[in-house]
């Protein structure tokens, strides 16, 4: 029963999820491409092009590490593995696939990140609020802040730290 229940729940939420976005993503920069060559496949350049531009958009939206894209070399590995009819250039379902495998380790980057910043930091905050209260001089301002505004702050000052690693 437990089995039915999550798997029903993920078609709801996580990797279902993550897939139809990623799939939007993908369908979307395939079509600027097929759009703008009249080709209906994408060449290595337009491949690499193309990754770069969705790392861009990862690096500009996502909270946490700013994400290398792959080599070129990485990228020419990935056409050879993913273009099933050999002709040295993805269609659609390719080009997908590609991009699938490599997100697969972004989102669990950002995903733990995000753990960190949205679950870990709050609760940390509130546990050294306890402990910082009865310090001589910041004690009284820490009593002073209310719970909420004081895992506010904390949680920020994660952030930033996370962010200042990053550069």
């Amino acid at each position: 029963m437990g089995q039915i229940l999550g798997s029903i729940q993920s078609k709801f939420e996580g990797k279902d999820w993550r897939d139809r976005q990623l799939r939007k993503i993908t369908d979307k920069v395939f079509d600027h491409f097929q759009d703008d060559t009249g080709k209906v496949n994408m060449t290595f350049r337009d491949l690499y092009i193309a990754v770069l531009l969705v790392y861009n958009d990862i690096n500009k939206h996502l909270p946490g590490t700013h994400v290398d894209p792959p080599s070129k070399a990485q990228i020419r590995g990935l056409v050879e593995k993913y273009d099933i009819n050999y002709d040295g250039e993805l269609n659609r379902d390719e080009f997908a696939g590609v991009l699938k495998k490599l997100t697969a380790d972004t989102f669990t980057v950002v995903s733990q990140r995000l753990i960190i910043s949205l679950i870990a930091a709050p609760t940390v905050a509130l546990l050294t609020k306890r402990a910082t209260e009865g310090v001589p001089g910041v004690g009284k301002v820490v009593q002073k802040l209310p719970r909420s505004v004081y895992a506010s702050l904390f949680t920020l000052a994660v952030v930033l730290i996370q962010k200042s690693q990053d550069r």
